[in-house]
């Protein structure tokens, strides 16, 4: 089978390893100096928000300790790699019997399997399922007291659930106000009722819905980001969609720049020689790939979750005919709620590579 690669950055470079129904999910992390601080309650709080086992998510009961194999010594980096593993504890390989026979619509298990020439472990998505955001969720706390220390800011929450929109960030009530909001991990109070409620119908109807989640990163230093390629848009766009289900983001004002005049969408400087400002109504938080100084608006849509209990016909590679397929096991209603903790964490692994190569992380 060919080597199938799964890194994410270069001066802090991130590499997963496991699958969903294997003993365990695990990433390593290189280019962390020695000398910071394990900041295990924000990790632990950073893994409660993406576990699973919520009213709103999958009934899959995992802990999700982190068992930390190298790289500290008392809590504090080495500078070595940085190794971790999640135990899966909570597996139910009995509920993916079709496979590799039956591939469910909307997953990978059919171009896994031909890539692999059927050799991939396909059990609840093996690689490519979004238990494997776990350890990204874990690397990530680890980082983000560190990238904290230079005012940098992550936070998102969950924009949007089928046809209820929450109002923004920027206007809404710290998280969380209720416990609707702390189970929907949405801001706003009215919106996350409405969401509630849409999911319920969705679930009585053996279905599942599309969502959204809004991320605002704000204290970013001027410059942050690299020119094309590694620009801050174009590593968050790339991370973003690397995210399970993720089919697409939105920078600022996103697509509505197709309607907007160059008058209207840009925005002046203002402040001082020293200390420059954009000016205006959400400005850009990046451009020519590099940080202004304003918060940078991002938002990541993600599809229905595919696995749902309502009977399907695909095809039956065993008898070459297509057939009713009823998926069992369990799912997801809605994405967004759990992907709010993975958006934050990729946001971080991001910003902390670029802040490292950009001179901004000194060791």
């Amino acid at each position: 089978m060919n080597t199938m690669h799964m890194h994410l950055g270069e001066s802090l470079q991130v590499s997963l390893f496991g699958s969903s129904h294997g003993p365990f999910v695990g990433a390593t992390l290189t280019g962390m100096p020695k000398g910071i601080v394990r900041e295990d309650d924000v990790i632990q709080e950073a893994m409660k928000m993406r576990r699973p086992g919520g009213t709103y998510s999958s009934k899959r009961n995992e802990v999700d300790d982190v068992l930390w194999l190298s790289g500290f010594e008392n809590g504090i980096t080495t500078g070595q790699l940085i190794e971790c593993r999640i135990m899966n504890n909570d597996v139910r390989s009995k509920d993916y019997s079709f496979l590799p026979d039956h591939p469910r619509p909307g997953h990978q298990d059919m171009v896994m399997m031909k890539r692999t020439k059927g050799e991939a472990d396909l059990r609840g998505g093996g690689t490519s399922s979004a238990r494997m955001t776990a350890p990204l969720v874990a690397l990530a706390a680890l980082i983000k007291p560190w990238i904290g220390l230079k005012g940098v800011h992550v936070e998102a929450h969950v924009g949007a659930i089928g046809t209820v929109e929450a109002m923004l960030m920027s206007d809404s009530p710290p998280r969380w106000v209720n416990e609707t909001c702390k189970e929907l991990r949405c801001r706003d109070p009215d919106a996350a009722l409405e969401m509630a409620d849409l999911i319920t119908r969705s679930r009585t109807q053996r279905d599942s819905i599309g969502s959204r989640v809004d991320l605002c990163l704000s204290g970013l230093p001027l410059g942050v980001g690299e020119p094309w390629f590694d620009g801050l848009e174009p590593a968050l766009a790339r991370a973003m969609m690397s995210i399970p289900a993720a089919r697409g983001v939105e920078f600022g004002h996103g697509f509505g720049v197709q309607t907007m005049r160059g008058s209207e969408h840009n925005s002046p400087w203002g402040g001082t020689a020293d200390s420059p400002k954009l000016e205006g109504e959400r400005p850009d938080g990046a451009l020519a790939g590099m940080a202004t100084g304003s918060p940078v608006h991002v938002r990541v849509a993600f599809k229905p979750p595919s696995s749902i209990p309502q009977e399907q016909v695909t095809l039956n590679l065993k008898t070459n005919e297509k057939e009713a397929l009823t998926v069992k096991g369990r799912h997801d209603p809605v994405l967004a709620p759990r992907a709010v903790a993975v958006v934050e964490a990729m946001a971080t692994l991001v910003l902390g590579d670029l802040m490292r190569r950009g001179g901004f992380l000194d060791e």
